[in-house]
């Protein structure tokens, strides 16, 4: 049952960073396209807290990969969860459009 939690948690990350993914792109030094970095967001992915400074930091950090996760079936569903679009909207960061 860990194994089954654990992997959800990565795949709801993955689901908001995809959500605040906008058609600009920007380049980061040294970024890591891993879809664990949006752990700060899931609290508010799946309830409906307010996202913290954080999960909206980690959101914009990691917007070059958002695209990359949509194109994963497995990850594609979270990121169109109506969670991960509620903290995009409430980050500022626009929906991808990839």
């Amino acid at each position: 049952m860990k194994k089954h939690f654990s992997y959800g948690i990565v795949y709801a990350i993955v689901v908001v960073a995809i959500v605040f993914l906008g058609e600009e792109t920007y380049m980061a030094k040294a970024l890591t396209c891993t879809p664990v970095e949006f752990s700060p967001c899931l609290g508010s992915i799946t309830t409906s807290s307010p996202p913290t400074s954080a999960c909206c930091q980690k959101l914009r950090e990691q917007r070059p990969c958002l695209c990359g996760y949509l194109k994963n079936p497995s990850l594609k569903k979270y990121i169109y969860s109506p969670g991960a679009r509620r903290v995009a909207s409430s980050c500022g960061v626009p929906f991808p459009t990839c």
